[in-house]
């Protein structure tokens, strides 16, 4: 089967949101790109894969986050790279390889704000998963391996920081509805049901 888009997925921690786009991909033949995103940017700039791998943990207080890593790329657009916070030129690394892998044809990108980054391309789709809070908390324990006792602090956790992190970069809310083509509950369809439910509302478009 052919795509002719890019896929964006935004997701809740534990929802299965990673696993969803990688069969995606595999699925359609297309590249996968998660923290590849991480890895290509490093080689890029010289920045560490550490360092972006915390960005995103670090935005667990919206406020905190936003006088800890100083002016945002909205408030700071005339201050040049070299004003920016270390985050911010993070970020704006990340968004310049989200927009080449684009260019370089169909794929699926999970989270990175890949959504708001190709706002302006046309064939893009957009897609949010979510899920019951016991699913995914039962989840962060069967396949990430959380301790049990963490599991449910850990999901508020990082669902915390994923939306203070988006907010930040974007001035938009994480979980407006209205950003996506497509929200889907997996704990309702199951993993690999609301693969075949994405496949097929792409393939209609």
């Amino acid at each position: 089967m052919i795509l002719k888009k890019i896929i964006t997925i935004n997701r809740q921690y534990g929802s299965g949101g990673r696993e969803i786009g990688k069969k995606l991909a595999e699925q359609f033949d297309v590249p996968f790109y998660d923290n590849e995103i991480i890895s290509r940017a490093a080689k890029e700039t010289g920045f560490s894969e550490a360092a972006f791998q915390t960005v995103e943990d670090k935005a667990t207080n919206s406020l905190l986050y936003s006088i800890a890593m100083g002016m945002n790329v909205f408030t700071n657009q005339d201050v040049g790279f070299a004003g920016l916070s270390l985050d911010d030129r993070i970020f704006l690394a990340q968004s310049n390889v989200i927009r080449k892998v684009a260019d370089e044809g169909p794929c699926v990108i999970v989270g990175r704000c890949a959504d708001y980054i190709l706002r302006d391309l046309q064939d893009v789709v957009n897609v949010f998963i979510s899920a019951d809070l016991d699913f995914r908390i039962l989840r962060s324990i069967q396949v990430d391996h959380i301790a049990p006792e963490h599991a449910a602090e850990t999901v508020a956790k990082k669902d915390k920081s994923r939306g203070n992190y988006y907010r930040y970069h974007t001035g938009d809310r994480w979980d407006n509805l209205f950003n996506y083509a497509l929200t889907i509950r997996s704990d309702l369809a199951g993993i690999d049901k609301t693969v075949e439910c994405i496949r097929q509302y792409v393939q209609s478009m």
